[in-house]
Order: C-alpha cells, then structure tokens, then sequence
C-alpha cells in the first residue's frame, strides 16, 4: 500500500510518518509533498493508494487540490485542527479525517477503512458535498440539506428533511425513510444525535432519535408513545417525556 501525506507542516508530516511505520505495516511507501501544487505532482506521478490531506496549507486548500483531480484512483483522508464545524462536515459527506495532534488508534482505523476500498468511487461526490457544506455557514440549515450515509457498500446521498427517525442497534445506526425505505450505517446514534440536532431532531429515548416535522401525534399511555408518519411509532422514555411534551407544544 503506497501514501503520500501532504501537509504544509513538517512537523506533522514527520511525525505522521514515524506513526504509520510504527502502527501500520501494511503501508510499504510513504511520499511526502508540502503543498497543493507539490501534491498534484506528486499524486500525478506517485499514483498513491492512500492520500493524507491537510485542509489549510500555504498555496490553497485541500479542497482546491481534489477540485483540480480528474480521476479519484485513490482513498481520501483529511487531516484538521480541531473545529466543530469542520469536524461535522466532514460527518455529514462520510468522508474519513483526522484531528490534530494525530491519534496512533485512530490513524489504525483509517488505513484499515482505505484498505477495505482500495477505489472510492463515490469521492467526487463527497467532496462536492462537503465544499457545499462549507461554503453555506450561515445558510446550512436549508431544507434541501443532504447528509451522506455510508451503509458499508453504497454512500446514500438523502436529504435530511426525509428522514422519518433513527434508531441505535448496537454499535449501528438505521435510519427510516417513507416507503419502507431504510439504510443502516456503522456509527453510533450519539454521532447523530450531535449532528442533527439542530435540524429538527430530538432523543425520544435512548434508542431513537426523530425528526420533529413527522411527528403526527403523541399517545401519553404506557409511559408514552410517539406516532410518525408513515405508520411509524418510536417510545418516549420517562427521563425524556418532559422535554418532548414540551417541544410539542411549541410545535
């Protein structure tokens, strides 16, 4: 497996380096180039199986350097200082990254995710998402925005504003659409429950998590149940009640 790390940072390149040899034998090469210019070269002519990409560097972005790629014959992983909403970006188009100062166990699971799916077919389209998320700070709550969902095979690209609920199975997530239509995705909840949050949804109970607009009726017997649409009913725990009866009267 070859890698090429770009990152405008020495420092971290090298330390990158040294924690790939000590953590990750199944990476042969590591190139290194220091910026987007230097890095389309070296992608150009390294052909790499893996790319660490820094999002800020001294000649442009990370994003300016995959706009410019023709072919995406390469796994993609980001790496980023630590920034909430960047972090929930990457999320939201399912695209790897890597927080700053870089994590031995973490940087394991990247290699090991890239290596399952040495193609990533769908990378042009992530990233499109992800500049999209980016560039709509103060307009991303829209309704037409999407989230990509990532079920192991086939990157789901939905709208967020159709998805009925989510519920936690395990260390999965499945969410339900109208039409019977359901995807499940190896995140927990709470990953979810952080992200969407601020799109209408809300925790029902530790196992659900749903989108207030589909909410049809609330039935306080037994404890409490919420009806949705599409025939769905998702429970409303004790410790929850409370603040669901109380968004529903704001509703």
């Amino acid at each position: 497996m070859k890698v090429l790390i770009i990152d405008n940072d020495t420092s971290i390149r090298e330390g990158l380096v040294q924690l790939i040899h000590k953590f990750c034998p199944q990476i042969a090469h590591v190139d290194q180039a220091d910026g987007v210019a230097a890095g389309l070269k070296a992608i150009e002519a390294g052909t790499p199986d893996l790319v660490f990409l820094d999002v800020e560097m001294d000649d442009g972005t990370g994003f300016d350097l995959v706009q410019k790629i023709g072919d995406y014959n390469f796994q993609l992983v980001f790496i980023t200082a630590h920034n909430k909403y960047a972090v929930n970006a990457f999320k939201f188009s399912a695209i790897d990254f890597l927080l700053k100062p870089i994590d031995p166990d973490e940087l394991v699971l990247s290699v090991k995710k890239a290596s399952g799916q040495m193609k990533h077919k769908d990378l042009e389209q992530q990233v499109k998402l992800l500049r999209d998320i980016l560039s709509h700070t103060g307009t991303s709550k829209n309704k037409d925005k999407k989230i990509a969902l990532n079920d192991g095979s086939i990157i789901h690209y939905v709208k967020i504003e159709d998805i009925i609920y989510c519920k936690a199975d395990g260390s999965y997530t499945v969410f339900y659409f109208g039409n019977g239509k359901k995807i499940m995705v190896s995140h927990i909840l709470k990953e979810y429950d952080d992200l969407l949050c601020d799109y209408g949804f809300i925790r029902t109970h530790h196992s659900y998590l749903v989108n207030t607009t589909k909410i049809t009726r609330f039935d306080k017997a037994d404890g409490g149940q919420l009806f949705l649409e599409e025939n769905h009913s998702v429970p409303v725990s004790t410790r929850k009640k409370e603040q669901v009866l109380d968004l529903l009267s704001k509703l």
